[in-house]
C-alpha cells in the first residue's frame, strides 16, 4: 500500500509540475475568471501547503491504526469538485504577479524532498506536529496521500484554465 501510494504522489506531482510549464509566464498570472485564483496563484497555494510536509520529520509516535485508514475519507472529500472548500489564510497566495521560475524551483523542490524523505522513513508513524481541523492527525502515509488529493484537486483547476486560455 505504501508504494502505491508514494508512487501516485510521484505521478500526481509530475503531471503538476508539467502543467505549470506548459503556460508562460503571463498565461500563468492570467486570470480566466473572476474572483478565481490564477494558475501561478494555484501553484503558490500548493507550495505553501507542501511546506507544511515538515511534519514528516517533526514528532511521530507508533499507532495501532492502519498507516491509510484515513486516506478513503480524504479523497471522498477533496476529490468531491462540486464542494467549494476555503484555504486557511497561511496557505492563500499573493494577489502579486509570480515569477514562474522561482515557483517552479521552489515547488520541484519540496516535492523532491518528500520523495526522498518517503522512501527511508516508517510511513506508519503518526505525525503530532499538525492535525488537519475535522480529520486529525495523520500517519506520515496518509500525509503524502493528502498531499496528492490535494494537489489533483487543483490540477484539474489548472486544466480547466489551460482551457479557457487556449480558447
Amino acid at each position: 500500500m505504501g508504494e502505491e501510494v508514494l508512487n501516485e504522489y510521484y505521478i500526481t506531482t509530475k503531471e503538476l509540475l508539467r502543467l505549470l510549464s506548459l503556460l508562460t509566464e503571463e498565461e500563468l498570472n492570467k486570470k480566466t475568471n473572476e474572483g478565481d485564483w490564477t494558475a501561478a496563484q494555484i501553484g503558490e497555494h500548493l507550495n505553501k501547503s507542501y511546506a507544511l510536509s515538515k511534519v514528516l520529520n517533526g514528532k511521530v509516535k507508533e499507532t495501532k491504526r492502519s498507516p491509510n485508514e484515513k486516506l478513503q475519507e480524504v479523497q471522498e472529500l477533496f476529490l468531491n469538485l462540486d464542494v467549494k472548500m476555503s484555504s486557511p489564510k497561511e496557505i492563500i497566495p499573493t494577489e502579486e504577479f509570480i515569477d514562474k521560475e522561482n515557483l517552479l524551483i521552489e515547488l520541484r523542490s519540496k516535492i523532491q524532498w518528500v520523495n526522498d524523505f518517503s522512501r527511508k522513513a516508517d510511513l506508519s508513524k503518526l505525525c503530532l506536529d499538525f492535525k488537519i481541523p475535522e480529520l486529525g492527525a495523520f500517519t506520515r502515509l496518509e500525509w503524502i496521500g493528502f498531499n496528492t488529493v490535494h494537489t489533483k484537486r487543483h490540477i484539474y483547476q489548472i486544466k480547466q484554465i489551460i482551457r479557457s486560455l487556449k480558447l
